[in-house]
């Protein structure tokens, strides 16, 4: 039941928490778990040949776990410390051309989009736009338009498309793997891009991340695993075709006083020492997600609360939500007429009710997971009446 797993977090025990989107909290056995991979690695080691066979079990179990939740083998999953990281140091390995352009969709995360940006200004790309931050309807118009404007969008300069599975600002979710076919046809075949930071632990995303080209995502969001760790998914004709960018130890190899060449897979992509207990934590707040149903019934769950709390604001007058519809997902954005979105989550935090603003568009969001209570959304609809 997920009160099993909501009584592992401490963070909901003196707040009512709707900023998933943003970090979820951390489970008490996860935290416990890092800490004892810590003792383990201290106890072994921290430098001796006794602690390897731990480090080298910790992270390959925890890239194993993950390739099925990505539906990918493991040889194409990379670990990265967040989800910029997982995207740009292979966008920056592959082999661009002056007048390529980018296809990048107008509901980007601005991490992703200044390193697209600057890519352009460094090897004389163009980039281009793909409008849908106004759909806001229901799935089957939104996949359709969604498809319609890329065709329209595509030249034949067209070399990589940049596309959020679950957009972080309209809460709508995009129709990857039909875009990946979509775009298989085009005369380039353009590579697909997918920033999956909203998306990991929150959707299913095995049929996505299998179709994309890169597919970063993180575990410290809908996973609630700890901050510094997330997993980028390769296609093959990526770990083929692109060149490491930052370059370490662990993506060679071996260690050959520089005689080594580069792993032949995804680890080429990966730069030097990380924190191994982090994969500990992660690892087991997976297992504690995959104890409350399927990728499909937990979705279910969020749908649920999401919804309640997508209707609870149509009865609002002053309230207005993006989408048209129930969401897809966890994330609800909407405006308060008449209201600033910073002063609104400063003071609804003044009475232990946590919610984040958006700058594009400028709006409040609110994210419901598989934790999230009926009564927390009527103590968070009953503040926002009080408004």
């Amino acid at each position: 039941m997920p009160a099993d797993f909501r009584a592992q977090l401490p963070a909901l025990a003196n707040k009512t928490y709707f900023n998933y989107g943003g970090q979820g909290p951390l489970p008490s056995s996860s935290l416990e778990a890092i800490t004892a991979a810590w003792c383990t690695i201290q106890e072994l080691g921290p430098f001796t040949g006794e602690v390897w066979p731990f480090v080298e079990q910790t992270s390959s179990q925890l890239r194993q776990h993950l390739a099925g939740w990505f539906g990918v083998p493991a040889h194409r999953l990379a670990f990265s410390e967040n989800v910029t990281s997982g995207c740009v140091l292979p966008l920056w390995g592959l082999p661009w051309q002056a007048g390529d352009e980018l296809l990048i969709s107008d509901c980007e995360h601005p991490g992703v989009v200044a390193a697209c940006r600057e890519l352009a200004h460094r090897q004389g790309l163009v980039l281009t736009t793909l409008p849908v931050a106004d759909l806001l309807g229901t799935a089957d118009d939104t996949n359709k338009q969604v498809l319609q404007r890329l065709d329209r969008q595509l030249s034949p300069a067209t070399r990589l498309v940049v596309l959020s599975h679950l957009l972080w600002n309209t809460g709508q979710v995009m129709p990857i793997a039909a875009v990946a076919g979509q775009l298989s046809s085009h005369p380039k075949q353009p590579w697909l891009l997918v920033d999956g930071a909203q998306s990991l632990g929150a959707i299913p995303i095995e049929a996505a991340a299998a179709a994309a080209d890169i597919y970063g995502c993180t575990g410290h969001k809908w996973c609630c695993g700890p901050e510094g760790l997330g997993a980028v998914a390769l296609s093959e004709r990526v770990v083929r075709e692109a060149r490491p960018t930052l370059i370490g130890w662990r993506s060679l190899s071996h260690e050959a006083s520089g005689q080594s060449e580069f792993h032949t897979d995804s680890r080429r992509f990966e730069v030097a020492t990380s924190c191994i207990p982090l994969c500990a934590g992660l690892e087991q707040s997976l297992h504690l997600l995959e104890a409350e149903g399927t990728a499909e019934e937990r979705l279910a769950l969020i749908q649920q609360r999401s919804g309640y709390l997508w209707q609870g604001l149509q009865a609002n007058p002053r309230a207005r939500t993006l989408l048209e519809v129930p969401p897809p997902a966890g994330l609800v954005s909407f405006e308060i007429s008449g209201e600033d979105p910073e002063m609104v989550v400063k003071r609804l935090g003044e009475q232990g009710i946590w919610l984040r603003s958006l700058d594009d568009p400028h709006c409040l969001r609110a994210c419901t997971h598989i934790t999230t209570t009926e009564a927390e959304i009527d103590q968070l609809l009953g503040a926002l009446q009080a408004f």
